[in-house]
Order: C-alpha cells, then sequence, then structure tokens
C-alpha cells in the first residue's frame, strides 16, 4: 500500500508520500496497470452511521472485503464485532484486530475450524442451521469431553429473498419444520440462543426484514424457548444505477420496530451484519481502454478481477470518463471486454459514458469496495493491481448530509 502523488502502474513511478485528490490526478500519469482507488474516509463515515444509527450491535462481514487496512479503518470508527465465515477469516481478523470479538457465521464448518477457532481464537459466537451442525459445534468446542458452556448459537432461518438483488435463499437456513426441534436443542447447548437470517444481497425496500422479522416471531412462539440474540443479518444496500434504494434509516426503524414487538426478554440483543453497506464506498478502479469496436470497450480489468459482479451478474456500476478536455459527446451505453483471454471476461451493462470515449482514455468505475477487491486472480497473467488513497467522494453514497453528489460521467484533468 502507498500513498503517493504519481500513479503506480508504470514501472517507473516513484513512491511518494502525498494523498492524491481522485481519480484525474492519477490519470495524468497514464498508469498501464488498473489503480484501486481507496477512501478511508468514506468507510469511516459508513462505520460511524451504522455505529451511531443501527438500534443494536453492528458486525462486519468480512467476506465483501477483508482488507486489513480496511477492517482497522472500521475498528477505529466504532466496529467492534466481526462476522467471519471461515477459519481464514478468523485467523486474518484475529491477527489484524486482537481486541476484536469474531462470530463464526458460516451455517456449516469443519469441525476442525469449528474446535481452532474456540480453542486457539476465543470464537464464542457460533451459526448453525441443523441438528447435525449443533452435534458437531457441541463436540469441537468440549474441553476434555466436557462441554462448553459459554457459547453463543444463533439458529439460521430461511427466510425469502424476493426484495434484494441477490437471492441466498437456496444454500442455508432451517425449513419451518426443522425450526421448533432445532431452537429447542441448541437452547439446552447454548448460554445464549439466538436466532439469525439473512434476506438476500442489495435488499431494495425495508419490508424484506418486516417479512423476515415475522418469521422469527413465529418461530420463538412455536418452540416456546427463551431468545437473547436476534441478527437481523445483511442486505443493506448501497447505491447504484438502477439500483437507489430508500434511506437506511427506514430500515433500521422497521428492523427496531419489529424487535420491540417480539416475545423476547428485555435484555435481547438485536444484532446486524452489514458487508456491502460498509465498504462499497471505500473503493473504485480506474481503468485503460485498450481498444474500441463499436459499442464494446476492452479494458484493463474484468470479471477475473474487480468486475467479478459485473460480469456474471449483470452488475452495473457508475462509470466516469477521466479525461484532460471536458467530452461534449452525446452519452451511450457500452460493454465492457476485460484483459483475459476468455469470452467470459465481459460485462454486458450497459455503462453509460460519452459517445467519443477511444482507445486511450480512462475510465474511474465506481462502487467497488463491496466483493470487487475481495475476489480479484492472476488468472492469464493479469495483476496484481496498484492502490493509493484518494481524498475525493465515492460516486455516490447513502450517508445523509455528508453524501457525495451523483457524479458527472466526464471527469476532467
Amino acid at each position: 500500500m502507498h500513498k503517493h502523488h504519481r500513479a503506480l502502474g508504470l514501472a517507473t513511478a516513484p513512491i511518494g508520500t502525498a494523498v492524491v485528490s481522485g481519480a484525474a490526478d492519477i490519470a495524468k500519469d497514464r498508469p498501464v496497470q488498473p489503480v484501486t482507488l481507496l477512501r478511508p474516509h468514506a468507510a469511516r463515515r459508513a462505520a460511524r452511521f451504522f455505529a451511531e444509527k443501527f438500534p443494536g450491535r453492528s458486525l462486519y462481514a468480512v467476506k465483501s472485503n477483508p482488507s486489513p487496512e480496511l477492517l482497522r479503518v472500521l475498528w477505529d470508527s466504532g466496529v467492534t464485532h466481526y462476522d467471519v465465515a471461515s477459519l481464514g477469516e478468523v485467523r486474518l481478523v484475529a491477527e489484524t484486530l486482537p481486541q476484536a470479538t469474531l462470530c463464526f457465521m458460516h451455517p456449516v464448518k469443519a469441525p476442525e475450524s469449528i474446535a481452532e477457532a474456540y480453542h486457539a481464537y476465543g470464537v464464542r459466537t457460533f451459526s448453525l442451521d441443523s441438528l447435525d451442525e449443533l452435534e458437531k459445534i457441541v463436540e469441537a468446542t468440549a474441553t476434555d469431553g466436557v462441554a462448553a458452556s459459554d457459547l453463543n448459537l444463533l439458529v439460521r432461518l430461511r427466510v425469502s429473498s424476493e426484495h434484494s438483488k441477490l437471492s441466498l435463499a437456496a444454500k442455508f437456513g432451517a425449513e419451518p419444520h426443522e425450526v421448533k426441534p432445532l431452537l429447542f436443542a441448541a437452547r439446552q447447548a447454548a448460554d445464549a440462543l439466538g436466532i439469525c437470517f439473512h434476506v438476500g444481497s442489495q435488499a431494495m425496500t425495508p419490508a424484506a426484514y418486516a417479512e423476515a422479522m415475522a418469521r422469527v416471531r413465529d418461530a420463538i412462539v412455536e418452540a416456546a424457548v427463551t431468545v437473547d440474540i436476534v441478527d437481523v443479518g445483511g442486505g443493506f444496500p448501497s447505491s447504484y444505477p438502477g439500483m437507489e434504494p430508500p434511506p437506511l434509516e427506514n430500515y433500521f426503524a422497521v428492523i427496531h420496530e419489529a424487535f420491540e414487538k417480539l416475545p423476547i426478554s428485555y435484555s435481547a440483543e438485536l444484532w446486524c451484519e452489514p458487508g456491502r453497506a460498509l465498504c462499497a464506498e471505500y473503493a473504485s478502479v480506474l481503468v485503460r481502454v485498450e481498444k474500441r469496436r463499436g459499442d464494446e470497450l476492452y479494458i484493463n480489468d474484468g470479471a477475473y478481477g474487480a468486475l467479478f459482479d459485473a460480469a456474471h451478474i449483470g452488475w452495473r456500476f457508475p462509470v466516469a470518463l477521466v479525461r484532460a478536455e471536458p467530452s461534449r459527446a452525446r452519452p451511450m451505453g457500452f460493454s465492457f471486454y476485460g484483459p483475459t483471454c476468455d469470452d467470459l471476461d465481459h460485462m454486458t451493462g450497459p455503462f453509460e459514458l460519452p459517445g467519443d470515449v477511444q482507445a486511450g482514455d480512462y475510465i474511474e468505475i465506481g462502487m467497488l469496495g463491496a466483493y470487487g477487491c475481495a475476489m480479484r486472480t492472476g488468472f492469464n497473467g493479469f495483476g496484481p493491481e496498484a492502490r493509493i488513497f484518494v481524498e475525493d467522494e465515492p460516486m455516490a453514497s447513502l450517508y445523509g448530509a455528508a453524501a457525495a453528489p451523483a457524479r458527472s460521467n466526464v471527469v476532467t484533468l
């Protein structure tokens, strides 16, 4: 990681210490490789927003962006609990933030991972969605045959993803007929019993949480158990072209109202697991156009780099042409091809840019702090990219008066 005034990606680029203003400053140096632009101030703002306004505890979903630099920013901004979904994430967060509280929220885990997380790293919170997983957790956390007495066990319910852009309803979650015996058995093994769910990624309406909380209520009433934790999971949205959600405060209000009506103890805790909402605005990528073919642009990042979601699920990210002279050409929709030799390295978009974009131009692609930074590969010999801190605002924001204005699709150098 470097903070400097020249763009990396050129073999001769010297390393300095200044933080640049934004993409335009970097494009002046004509970088050959993609450059990831990092905005710690955006992540700090998002973390403070959740810490101050969500009516409970926020666990950062590490899978969305496991960068140690980002983890430290979130910790310094008030995020103390982390949703880890693998032993690798347990080790990473424990090494980066030794005082953090880790919650192993993957519902299906290897017994060896459970044992190491519990005995070596002090993890006490685990999710599950079956009796088999419960038995696995109890056995793996035992000491000399004596069952652990300090477990927080969260039973994951299967809920609808119909209000979300990406479904998470197929792989995990106990079915309605499985919930009662599972909650009853988990209650016997747990110091604190919880219920959790996930409404899917990029939930576009607070109704998604209201409906899921109704399922939580039904489960508690049917099982007649004391519940200590209700975890509404992730799914909190960010803003993308064609996906402009309502204010996050609306989601928080709906969740709080539903939580207050649950038949739970006065001391019960409310949790959530934001991922995208905390880190999407943290990063963007500056790419170079290598070729134009009609309405297709060949760029130097793609499906095997930061644009996995754009290629495989048709996600549309905000884009801006970065050029010394403003373009006066009428905007048009483009698709992108990435740098590898694979036909699947294709992002259909459409991505709206001035119609005169050409080879040698630079394009900033925004809102890639979530999953884009996390899913890069070295396929076909492309990568790694340079990373530079910048001071300007993200292309979009959901964070109140400090929110970034919508950018023009042309940025001048």
